[in-house]
């Protein structure tokens, strides 16, 4: 029976060692990206001739479907590329070795030095002959109730990798599935926090502020904004037109909050609460910048809404700053998030009286001396607020 080399030997040799440091050595790490690169090291050393590996997970974030780790000889850490949701329409997938694992393929075996008529046609078979691979394997990596991911792993030894190879990178899957799941896992419990009560709330959530009536009193900017007219175009509109127009609507007042620092506490039907809390630096200002860039959002939104005979879209903005009680509301065993107080409300009280001044920008005066001089403001006089005892100042902002 003839020897095996020295590599498939130590093929043999590594399912205990490369197994044992993904069960037992990888607990203080969070990320599975970093997880993957030092396996995928971890397998060099042992003499398994990797010169490339990929793990390609489903994570059904909002704005993406998944993610590609890709990790190359010589790496110390590893590449991620976020998968868009349309990606099974598009070339690059159609026929790749995902496609083939995604409709039930149980393993891609390729050989990358045969005559590429020979064997499967795609672009990332090219690519990997390109850069001098001679082999390619992918197999399905299952998480639990079995959702399927995929990994793949190359070579450029002489004759592709050996059995003894493949059957120790076979023996890593299922730990390796596990490792991983965990870890995608806790990922996406964190995005479906920052998705559904934003970063900064996330982040308090996961750190323990679970407890009904836990919270803490902030000093912030307030912005609530709001849409008019939504009644009449949610009776007399088609549903998905009117998802549309809320969707565009949000991405258009949402995404400058976002970009200048504040968080969105909550959508509302039609509305949007958000805070700048002051703990930041030029938070008012921040508030106001977004405000300009919301503004202008909504207005190239309008513009693409004219084109195929839609209205344009009005909404009301009420600003105000104070103190506000930031925590958990709700039931006993469903809570919210947010915050309340009187500070809150007058931002809302702002908001419906745009509609009764036509103005669709309206500060209190207590935010306005926090931003005067920097900003062009007017003031329009002292007005009756419902739920306040005397009249405020109001000031407008045009953006």
């Amino acid at each position: 029976m003839p020897a095996l080399d020295t590599a498939a030997v130590a093929g043999q040799r590594l399912g205990d060692d490369v197994v044992d440091w993904l069960t037992n050595g990888t607990r203080d790490e969070r990320f599975i990206d970093n997880i993957f690169a030092q396996m995928c090291i971890r397998l060099q050393n042992a003499g398994i001739p990797l010169k490339r590996a990929s793990l390609h997970v489903q994570i059904n974030h909002p704005q993406w479907l998944g993610a590609r780790i890709l990790w190359s000889n010589g790496m110390q850490g590893a590449d991620i590329a976020r998968v868009d949701y349309d990606v099974r329409e598009r070339s690059e997938f159609i026929g790749s070795p995902g496609n083939e694992i995604y409709d039930g393929a149980e393993e891609i075996r390729e050989n990358l030095v045969r005559d590429p008529k020979l064997g499967r046609q795609h672009a990332i078979y090219d690519e990997m002959r390109a850069q001098g691979l001679t082999d390619y394997v992918a197999w399905p990596m299952y998480h639990t109730l079995g959702k399927r991911h995929f990994v793949t792993f190359a070579t450029d030894r002489h004759g592709g990798f050996d059995q003894a190879h493949i059957d120790a990178l076979q023996r890593l899957l299922p730990v390796l599935a596990l490792v991983s799941e965990i870890r995608i896992k806790n990922r996406l419990a964190r995005t479906l926090l920052e998705t559904y009560v934003g970063p900064h709330a996330a982040e308090l959530v996961l750190a323990g502020a679970t407890r009904r009536g836990s919270g803490t009193t902030v000093r912030a900017a307030i912005m609530i904004c709001d849409l008019r007219d939504f009644t009449r175009i949610s009776d007399n509109w088609p549903r998905d037109d009117v998802i549309d127009l809320l969707n565009g609507y949000f991405d258009a007042m949402a995404e400058p909050v976002t970009q200048h620092g504040g968080e969105i506490l909550k959508f509302i039907g039609d509305g949007l609460l958000a805070i700048f809390p002051l703990s930041t630096p030029g938070a008012c200002a921040n508030l106001l910048h977004a405000v300009t860039d919301a503004r202008k959002a909504m207005a190239a939104l309008n513009a693409r809404n004219g084109e195929s005979g839609r209205a344009p879209l009005r909404y009301g903005i009420g600003v105000h700053v104070g103190d506000v009680m930031y925590g958990n509301i709700g039931s006993r065993s469903r809570l919210d998030f947010t915050v309340i107080g009187p500070a809150v409300n007058m931002a809302s009280r702002l908001e419906a009286l745009t509609k009764q001044l036509g103005r669709p920008v309206l500060l209190s005066r207590e935010f306005a001396e926090l931003v005067e001089g920097e900003f062009a403001l007017e003031h329009v006089g002292r007005h009756s607020v419902r739920g306040f005892n005397d009249p405020i100042e109001l000031i407008a902002y045009e953006g």
